[in-house]
């Protein structure tokens, strides 16, 4: 239902549009992507939402994941490295009248640790590894998936389940390709 009432060609440029769409990925601003719906939909049943919990989006982007994730969350708190696609998102999530979705622009890598600990994790780009900032954010019973590249050809999408003892379960779900985590960029 969330899918069905989150329009995704509000999320694209106008020329792309008549794409919206079609189960694929599709180009943004600063080189980036809006996840094909296939993709979104497998990452936030994987987080599995629910109306009482509180979730982190690493790679804003154009906006559309976090849309998904206010139909079915209390809080989004969501990051992106690019001030431009902070921007363009808070815009467009404003325009639909979401008031639980924050935005931050920063670092993905340090999450965002005022707000932790969050019941789920959505990392939106690949990292070559599992940020520990990351890690310790999510809370005790929550769920993390992120994309990791094990090599600049192989992307695993890997569920991080966090134990009552603190220890870490992974999973690798599914391989996938995701635009590249950007680790240091200079943010004001």
């Amino acid at each position: 239902n969330a899918f069905v009432r989150v329009a995704r060609h509000l999320f694209v440029a106008p020329e792309l549009r008549h794409r919206a769409y079609e189960d694929a990925e599709l180009p943004i601003d600063e080189g980036q992507t809006v996840n094909r719906p296939y993709t979104v939909a497998i990452m936030t049943a994987v987080i599995s939402p629910g109306f009482e919990k509180k979730v982190l989006e690493i790679g804003t982007g154009s906006g559309y994941q976090a849309a998904i994730l206010a139909e079915l969350v209390q809080k989004v708190y969501t990051i992106d490295i690019y001030e431009s696609l902070t921007h363009k998102a808070r815009g467009r999530i404003r325009s639909l009248v979401y008031e639980n979705v924050f935005f931050k622009t920063g670092n993905g890598y340090q999450g965002w640790e005022e707000h932790a600990p969050y019941d789920g994790i959505i990392v939106t780009c690949s990292p070559d590894h599992i940020p520990e900032p990351l890690i310790r954010q999510l809370a005790v019973g929550g769920r993390m998936v992120i994309p990791v590249s094990f090599s600049r050809q192989v992307q695993e999408l890997v569920l991080v389940e966090k134990e009552a003892d603190g220890r870490l379960k992974r999973t690798n779900l599914i391989p996938v390709q995701f635009v590249p985590m950007i680790q240091r960029r200079h943010v004001d």
